[in-house]
């Protein structure tokens, strides 16, 4: 049996002091992950990313599906432990990867491709300078602004003009993209594709409380199944189409611009949740999670003939 080092991050540990109030995600996925794994002779095991360089030799695969603090501050230190841990052992995806979609400037790039990303402002730094410009370039009186690196609403701010301008904790602590601010995002909520192997899988809808724009289940967000039209799942397969190589796993996650099109607001490739409970199936039998274990266990037999 292929041991399958799943990485979490300590705010995920079941006695952390500052635990996450969404680690019930985790313990949703890993009922679904873990047996659909086992049926293909994989077992799963839960390993904090912190010690994954020390351990890689003891697991035939590395999955980063947990590592939900990596934004904080950890890049450099979580970058490193992948690259160490990639040298003994396959991650999925690998640390290009990760290394690639970390900075979220690569929405540039996809868009320089043809991709239909929100239109997005990248700055070294937030100041009341680039913001005032951004007002006029985006032509809205509402921005997001999140950090380059960050994830789960991490020091994003929803600043409208007028507003007393956002305290430096509150900000992204570095890099940020600006972006307009959506309104379909409270009107008809975001969706998230769930591709694994290159292959559509299954997709929900995400809406945030009355009240808020955050569609994150730690801020109150809810989701429901959807089943996208054909034309919604080729401009969605065409951002993946866009990149030269085929990842394990892929959450394209959209909202409706303006004239009626699916943008893409971010393509996550570290450790996006799966939306699983939206593929049809409890459990072991789950498809979503069934289609995750036949694309991990292809991409170790590659890997391995290819060793």
């Amino acid at each position: 049996m292929i041991k399958v080092a799943l990485l979490i991050s300590d705010n995920l540990l079941p006695k952390a002091e500052n635990a996450r109030v969404d680690r019930f995600e985790l313990v949703e996925e890993v009922g679904k992950l873990a047996p659909a794994l086992a049926a293909l002779d994989m077992k799963l095991v839960e390993v904090r990313w912190r010690e994954i360089a020390q351990r890689a030799g003891e697991f035939g695969a590395i999955l980063p599906l947990m590592v939900w603090d990596y934004f904080e501050g950890n890049e450099d230190v979580f970058l490193s432990a992948i690259a160490k841990a990639e040298s003994v052992t396959p991650v999925f995806n690998s640390f290009d990867i990760l290394k690639w979609n970390a900075d979220k400037s690569y929405l540039d790039e996809l868009a320089a491709r043809g991709a239909p990303v929100i239109q997005t402002l990248t700055v070294d730094r937030v100041t009341q300078t680039n913001v005032a410009r951004a007002f006029e370039a985006l032509e809205t009186d509402t921005l997001v602004i999140k950090p380059k690196v960050g994830g789960g609403a991490w020091r994003q701010v929803l600043y409208k003009k007028g507003e007393p301008f956002p305290g430096t904790n509150a900000l992204p602590p570095e890099g940020a993209l600006i972006q307009a601010f959506l309104p379909s995002v409270t009107q008809e909520g975001e969706y998230s594709f769930l591709y694994f192997g290159g292959r559509y899988s299954h997709a929900a809808r995400k809406t945030p409380k009355a009240g808020d724009y955050r569609i994150q289940s730690s801020y109150g967000g809810s989701e429901e199944t959807y089943v996208p039209t054909q034309a919604e799942r080729n401009s969605a397969q065409g951002i993946l189409d866009s990149l030269d190589f085929t990842p394990l796993y892929a959450r394209v996650d959209l909202l409706r611009g303006p004239g009626g099109r699916l943008k893409l607001i971010e393509l996550e490739l570290i450790e996006p949740y799966l939306y699983l409970p939206h593929a049809k199936g409890e459990g072991g039998d789950n498809e979503g999670a069934q289609k995750f274990a036949a694309a991990l266990k292809a991409a170790i037999e590659k890997h391995t003939r290819r060793a």
